[in-house]
């Protein structure tokens, strides 16, 4: 029974009591109440700092029926409980919870009453908590990303003391917004005799002919019994997989239950087959009766980290069913800092729109949470692999005594619950750790403040990293690879190019210019980004007006964490690239156009580069409020031009045409299981209309490889027309129909001779909007589409327009035919410049 009703709250030293939500944190409830406004409108988020410095007391009453009263055993379930949390029942305490990441059951048989329970919950501070131990310590802990300032708490950087989520105290694209609150369902659970604690599906062999599974059950009784047996049944055909007959103690047991599967319907991720579930049912019964059934959507894949010494350094790849798989993806984040808010439906979205663009592979980061169960079963649906961050991130931890073991129940906790999902594809200790250490200069800053210091916390990561955590993996989850922090080369070492995973950040942070993103090689890039700002109706929701519509107004720069820094840096790439912006929405557009290009030449890059490099996943998917960021997807799940690239760029087949030393070199590269007989067309078109050279090629593109398909000298294809006038246009046909189509500049787009277009709008309805279609009298580069109805999406946008090639769209909104035309804009880059 889920305690989700009721509830009320208040601040500890007042008196007032409030309606609460639960699941909820206090933020979302002062917002419900009127007592706060919208932290992330304008500048409200300053307004709401004091909110982390209070104590908070939940309360609700409840009763339980005579059938739970009756049952032999009656526990509350606490899911998560954000943070420092004092629990009551009927004024006893019963539990004093400290991490947010834990769940927690309290046995209260003897507590309860049918009627008139009261459950009190006492959330301390945690800036109060945790100040004391920063006071208290000779030496501080780096967090560079904790905004203590902002949070009126100097330089205080407490963040790392308590096991909550780090971005919940800043970070360089999000708010400082520190919550407490029961962040996920409570229950009350009762039983007789014994329960299903925990079942582990391990799968030790797996292939197209047969899976070696065991169902590793774990029972939880509360007498000695002789009469039990387990069952484990497949439901997808009522099959019984395995049955044990056993005898149970009091306390804890454990019940292996092995099985054989033939022919295996085997789960594959997005692009490469179907990602097939089954259902299988634990049983437990105990005498004649059944005490507890327990149910588990399991993926049977083999699935491997090959991290291998080789001619060029270390390997780095996933190989999936015995095949390598190059992996697409993103970095993840948490979708709000409130958590509860986050429902289905933006789950759900979140997922698919990383599998429309192809992804297979998405990283949840160290400094958000591990994800609510619904995230995990979506990727199994979708065939989206994991890569599981613990959450640690960019900083150092007190990593000893009580808190490592509070760590080590955390790890168990979240190891257990998330192990039968088959998207779990790696667990990783951390999130750039050990980066810091060597190659941030954290080791020499302790070093030269006290060499004891320095000792002390290297100790403590490696008793961290290097042994609590793979200790757990190998005890809970024995067959999953766990790589001790991301990047992660070498030990001891900065990551680099030949060695394990990468992160790339020379382009943006380190100034090189993006084409610098065609020359760098990891053999798997697990970071990199370029950012950029959402679209004006975005940024029409957290600005008042026109006042606020400047990018260095202190709104604008309030929902930019990188500062006038990052502002600088997108100046700087977006004049390198482009003509100046002509107005403050052509500015947020054209960020949008830089970021796209610059990540799409990544993209191609690292694909180009296989089986070298096996793996591109960009910075980052999403947003946690409305802001600039490195994001393809902002707050509202709106999609910037880098996520309409990414689909094209991360298709399964792709063709990627450049420029090397004077030649045109187009390569097709194919993450398909069987090979493809096409026909290649390469064209260079005029600008103004008009081809200047075309050829055909007949080509085979292998399963699983990189190639050069085509090489000719880019005067030949010329034919004496100058490089800003034209466009390459590459393309091949699968059946009779276009597969896939890539353009080639052969000038940077602030030189190209772009000039104004007439673009045509021929929209025709269609059940749930309207399908436009798009035909410009010239080339037209990055058309975007826009309407101020905010719920309408488009299918496509920031197109590039042939000269009188029509290029169709589908529309989703609500309006009318009338409205929409009136709310729709059309413009392309030319427009969106000065003209000098």
């Amino acid at each position: 029974m889920e305690l989700n009703e009721g509830w009320q709250f208040r601040q500890a030293r007042l008196s007032n009591w409030y309606p609460a939500t639960v699941p909820g944190v206090v933020h979302t409830d002062l917002m419900n109440n009127g007592i706060i406004e919208d932290p992330y409108y304008r500048l409200n988020e300053r307004g709401v700092q004091w909110i982390d410095k209070e104590d908070w007391v939940y309360e609700s009453s409840f009763s339980l029926s005579d059938e739970f009263m009756n049952r032999q055993n009656i526990d509350l379930l606490f899911k998560g409980l954000d943070t420092y949390a004092d629990v009551y029942l009927n004024d006893s305490l019963i539990l004093k919870a400290d991490n947010m990441f834990r769940e927690w059951r309290v046995e209260v048989k003897s507590l309860v009453k049918s009627s008139g329970n009261i459950l009190r919950i006492y959330f301390h501070s945690p800036l109060k908590v945790d100040i004391p131990k920063w006071d208290a310590l000779p030496y501080h802990y780096s967090a560079g990303n904790d905004q203590s300032e902002n949070g009126g708490v100097f330089n205080k950087k407490v963040s790392v003391f308590a096991r909550k989520a780090g971005y919940h105290y800043g970070w360089d694209w999000g708010p400082r917004l520190v919550t407490s609150g029961i962040w996920r369902p409570v229950y009350v659970e009762a039983w007789n005799d014994a329960r299903i604690s925990n079942v582990f599906i391990r799968q030790h062999e797996v292939n197209e002919k047969k899976a070696v599974l065991t169902g590793q059950v774990e029972v939880v009784a509360d007498k000695e019994m002789t009469d039990a047996s387990v069952v484990l049944t497949d439901t997808d055909n009522g099959k019984v997989l395995a049955r044990v007959k056993t005898s149970l103690k009091q306390g804890v047991n454990k019940v292996e239950l092995p099985f054989v599967m033939k022919n295996p319907e085997l789960w594959w991720s997005n692009g490469l087959g179907n990602p097939h579930l089954y259902t299988f049912e634990t049983t437990l019964v105990v005498g004649k009766q059944t005490a507890d059934a327990h149910q588990d959507r399991v993926g049977i894949r083999s699935l491997k980290v090959i991290r291998k010494p080789d001619a060029h350094g270390t390997s780095f790849f996933f190989e999936l069913n015995g095949r390598p798989v190059f992996m697409k993806g993103a970095n993840y984040i948490p979708q709000d800092n409130f958590l509860p808010r986050v429902t289905e439906e933006s789950y759900r979205k979140t997922i698919q729109d990383a599998a429309d663009v192809h992804m297979n592979m998405l990283r949840v980061w160290g400094g958000g949470i591990y994800e609510n169960d619904i995230f995990y079963d979506l990727c199994d649906e979708y065939g989206i692999l994991v890569w599981q961050d613990f959450m640690f991130a960019c900083s150092l931890y007190p990593a000893e005594g009580e808190w490592l073991e509070n760590v080590r129940r955390e790890a168990i906790d979240n190891v257990r619950r998330l192990r039968n999902h088959p998207c779990i594809a790696i667990w990783c200790g951390n999130n750039e750790c050990n980066e810091a250490w060597y190659g941030w200069g954290w080791a020499k800053k302790y070093n030269e403040q006290n060499p004891e210091y320095a000792r002390l916390i290297k100790a403590q990561m490696d008793k961290q990293y290097l042994e609590t955590l793979p200790l757990v993996v190998s005890e809970e989850d024995p067959d999953r690879f766990y790589l001790p922090s991301s990047p992660f080369g070498l030990e001891g070492q900065v990551n680099d190019d030949c060695n394990g995973d990468r992160h790339y950040w020379r382009v943006w942070g380190g100034r090189e210019p993006i084409s610098q993103y065609n020359k760098e090689r990891s053999r798997f890039f697990s970071e990199y980004g370029f950012q950029s700002f959402p679209d004006f109706e975005t940024v029409k929701r957290y600005t008042s007006g026109s006042e606020d519509w400047n990018i260095t107004s202190e709104v604008m720069m309030a929902h930019q964490r990188g500062g006038e820094h990052a502002n600088k840096l997108i100046e700087t790439y977006m004049l390198a690239e482009h003509r100046e912006p002509k107005d403050f929405r052509s500015f947020l557009y054209l960020t949008q156009v830089l970021q796209g290009d610059a990540i799409k030449i990544a993209m191609e890059a690292h694909r180009r580069d296989m089986p070298y490099c096996m793996g591109s996943l960009f910075w980052q998917h999403n947003d946690c409020w409305p802001v600039a960021s490195w994001s393809s997807r902002d707050y509202y799940g709106r999609w910037k031009a880098q996520h309409y690239f990414a689909r094209k760029a991360y298709s399964d087949i792709l063709l990627s045409p450049l420029v090397v030393e004077g030649n045109l070199r187009v390569y097709a590269v194919s993450d398909r299981r069987e090979p493809l007989q096409t026909v290649l067309s390469v064209e260079v078109w005029k600008l103004e209309g008009g081809k200047v050279s075309a050829l055909e090629k007949q080509i085979q593109i292998n399963p699983n490889t990189s190639s050069c398909v085509f090489e000719e000298q880019l005067d030949r294809l010329l034919d004496g027309a100058s490089p800003q006038d034209v466009v390459v246009h590459v393309y091949l046909k699968e059946d009779d129909r276009k597969c896939y189509a890539n353009n080639c500049f052969l000038a940077a787009q602030k030189e190209m001779a772009y000039a104004p277009a007439t673009i045509r709008k021929d929209i025709r309805p269609v059940e749930g909007g309207f399908e436009v279609t798009l035909q410009s009298n010239r080339f037209a580069r990055a058309v975007y589409l826009c309407s101020d109805n905010f719920e309408t999406t488009f299918s496509d946008n920031y197109i590039d327009l042939l000269p009188g090639e029509p290029v169709t769209l589908m529309v989703r909104t609500a309006l009318s035919q009338g409205d929409f035309e009136k709310s729709l804009s059309v413009y392309d880059l030319y427009e969106a410049c000065r003209k000098n």
